[in-house]
């Protein structure tokens, strides 16, 4: 988040530029993360829980991700309890510690399974510092950096990425710790995504997700230009050499 003495950003500005050479799928969302006790800058949506399953585990969703669905559209504020649903996704996002989440059904189930392993687990990156609340909404609508920004791209995007941040890694399951990555790593990050994130949220086979720290929005517009720029150039050229077997 910005400080008193931030210079000024105009986030619809980076936004209109990130669309151009990204091409998302929606619209960038902006994650803003605020502390207990903090005022959330957007209202919470009126919250309603499905009934609880015979462990006492519920949400307002299936899952936090489909918040990042949500979030392309409006501006939101969510609780813990709005996210309790995924504990793993709770976890990622501080809400729950270690300890907390490794004791709920959900997580029990993906471990008994063997979808993943204690270690991964143990393993993931997530917000050191439990949030009080957690706000979603369009980038161009943020008055300021969020935390986070997540955008869902295709095959094409994630190159142009790769190709301006040859370190960036590329996540697995869950995808949700890819939110984590950027905000305490300060890490440009993408995921192939995962089965559960899929079923729950309804994302395309074609689509993945990725994220960039808010306070290097602007750099990463920059170099992400330039790097499009030098694509479309190698890319003439080969249409050019192409000609030749016509």
């Amino acid at each position: 988040m910005t400080t008193p003495d931030s210079p000024a950003v105009d986030c619809r500005a980076l936004n209109d530029r990130l669309v151009s050479v990204l091409k998302p799928f929606a619209s960038p969302i902006a994650i803003s993360f605020h502390a207990p006790g903090e005022t959330p800058p957007a209202p919470r949506v009126e919250p309603r829980y499905p009934a609880p399953n015979e462990h006492g585990r519920t949400g307002q969703v299936p899952a936090g991700c489909v918040f990042w669905i949500q979030g392309a559209d409006r501006t939101f504020a969510t609780a813990a309890a709005d996210h309790g649903n995924c504990s793993v996704g709770s976890y990622t996002h501080g809400f729950l510690t270690l300890e907390e989440a490794a004791a709920k059904d959900d997580v029990g189930a993906v471990l008994e399974a063997g979808w993943v392993d204690q270690a991964a687990v143990m393993s993931l990156p997530h917000v050191a510092d439990k949030p009080g609340s957690v706000v979603y909404g369009p980038l161009a609508d943020s008055p300021s950096p969020p935390d986070v920004v997540l955008l869902r791209i295709n095959g094409l995007g994630l190159m142009t990425l790769k190709d301006a941040f040859p370190d960036m890694p590329i996540e697995g399951k869950p995808q949700c710790h890819i939110v984590a990555m950027a905000k305490e790593q300060n890490a440009v990050a993408a995921s192939v995504g995962c089965a559960l994130s899929r079923s729950r949220t309804g994302m395309r086979s074609e689509e993945m997700t990725c994220v960039i720290p808010g306070r290097r929005l602007a750099e990463v517009v920059d170099t992400l230009e330039a790097t499009v720029g030098l694509d479309r150039a190698m890319a003439s050229y080969a249409s050019a050499d192409a000609k030749r077997f016509a």
